[in-house]
């Protein structure tokens, strides 16, 4: 695999070098940096291909043909599917690609790249492969259907990419409106269940409630972040490159400030900064490049307002 990983950055950096010349150290640097790409990608491939067979297990094998819904996007197409019969694989695409479209610019190009083909993988995993129906237990149905579609969302996250886009959609309007990212997926959830409730029957809708309540609760599990922001402490010896990475890379901005090592007591200066977690992998990817080593410390933010979080879109 390491050999495999040499060949695809020598080729990189072959096709980098044609364009601009590189000096020695420039082009190890350059090397390193194609390293951490391409480990970075195949690691996030390999999360987001288990997310959607996951989450095609959860949908297939569970909610399905049992009728069953979800909250979000993904309780939207369920909805739609179940009222038209419309196939689901169809609607998995057609209701997201709205979404998409928001994530190029309140995300980026890259996560609506991975975002895209991993729904598109999603829907052909729901319409070709033959998931087993595992249980007729209603009660069962709605927690583990819930526990397996959230694994799928959840590890589509730490990929880098979403296959629900309902999250998409709260950050776009929490920068436009008064409103927080909570309050957003709250009032969208609220229009589901109700809906559900009407079309349905008040029991459907509960049921629902409740395999929302299993997924939303293993995609925080899954993401490792109980919240929407993350605050990230960064203390490196390379601070400078991480400082102008967060702030062109990731169109973040960040605060430095000055602090003293424990054990030498030497003077250092700290990198502070907040991102989404949707953000998380684009962030390590950026840090491992300059420094791997860095000690890093993430903590959860209920919500944040002001400065270059509503003012600049992520990237």
């Amino acid at each position: 695999m390491k050999k495999i990983l040499q060949y695809l950055s020598l080729k990189v950096i072959g096709f980098r070098k044609k364009q601009s010349a590189l000096t020695s150290t420039q082009f190890e640097a350059e090397v390193k940096k194609v390293n951490v790409e391409i480990t970075h990608l195949c690691r996030d491939s390999f999360l987001i291909a288990i997310g959607v067979l996951s989450a095609g297990f959860g949908l297939k094998g569970f909610l399905l043909p049992n009728m069953f819904i979800d909250g979000g996007v993904m309780g939207i197409s369920l909805t739609i599917a179940e009222l038209t019969k419309i196939p689901l694989s169809f609607l998995i695409v057609a209701v997201n690609l709205p979404f998409l479209i928001i994530g190029i610019s309140t995300i980026g190009k890259q996560f609506a790249i991975k975002s895209s083909v991993a729904i598109i993988v999603l829907a052909f995993v729901v319409h070709f492969i033959p998931f087993p129906i595992i249980t007729n237990d209603k009660l069962l149905i709605a927690v583990f259907g819930g526990f397996f579609l959230g694994l799928g969302i959840g590890l589509a996250i730490r990929g880098g990419a979403v296959i629900d886009g309902t999250e998409v959609l709260a950050v776009f309007v929490s920068k436009k409106s008064f409103l927080t990212i909570g309050d957003v997926i709250m009032i969208l959830n609220i229009i589901i269940f109700g809906f559900a409730a009407y079309v349905f029957t008040i029991e459907i809708s509960l049921y629902a409630m409740l395999t929302y309540l299993a997924a939303s609760k293993t995609v925080d599990f899954v993401v490792s972040g109980l919240e929407e922001y993350l605050g990230v402490t960064i203390i490196s010896e390379k601070n400078e490159e991480i400082r102008l990475a967060i702030i062109e890379q990731l169109g973040r901005g960040c605060t430095i400030y000055t602090g003293k090592r424990g054990k030498s007591m030497q003077d250092t200066e700290i990198v502070y900064t907040l991102i989404t977690r949707l953000e998380i992998a684009k962030l390590q990817t950026e840090i491992d490049k300059i420094d791997k080593d860095a000690f890093i410390v993430m903590h959860s933010i209920k919500d944040a307002k002001g400065g270059m979080i509503k003012k600049r879109p992520l990237k």
